[in-house]
């Protein structure tokens, strides 16, 4: 069976060629494209792919925990097929999104978090921007 199948089902979610596509497109990218590059990309040879259908598809995976949604500061926001917590790097210079290692766990940092602040946290992102290594 085809892996990305198996994860949808895995995931109580329907199989259906346009939620294929638009998972495998995002597995297949480094990139954190926004709604809009995702449809441009597979618009082509989707021709029954609609903009609602990829903002909805989104939607259900990040329910469902299968994608990571964020924003950088932008007008839109932007998608990860890597759900795990980890930081995001942005290039001021050429807009470009990359993920960072993780340096220490969020469990650890959240844990030292509360400890110091006595706050609750139930989820975290971590943006860090300056010029990638690229436009230096």
């Amino acid at each position: 069976m085809n892996g990305i199948a198996d994860i949808l089902k895995t995931n109580g979610l329907k199989v259906t060629p346009q939620r294929i596509a638009i998972y495998n497109y995002l597995a297949n990218t480094t990139a954190h494209p926004t709604v809009d590059v995702i449809y441009k990309a597979l618009e082509p040879n989707c021709p029954a792919l609609s903009l609602a259908t990829v903002y909805k598809t989104l939607d259900t995976f990040k329910i469902k925990g299968l994608v990571q949604e964020f924003n950088v500061g932008e007008d839109s926001f932007r998608y990860d097929a890597n759900s795990s917590p980890h930081p995001h790097f942005l290039c001021k210079k050429c807009g470009v999104v990359y993920d960072l290692p993780m340096l220490e766990s969020f469990d650890e940092l959240r844990k030292s978090l509360t400890e110091k602040t006595g706050h609750t946290i139930d989820s975290e992102q971590l943006y860090l921007y300056g010029t990638c290594k690229h436009c230096s």
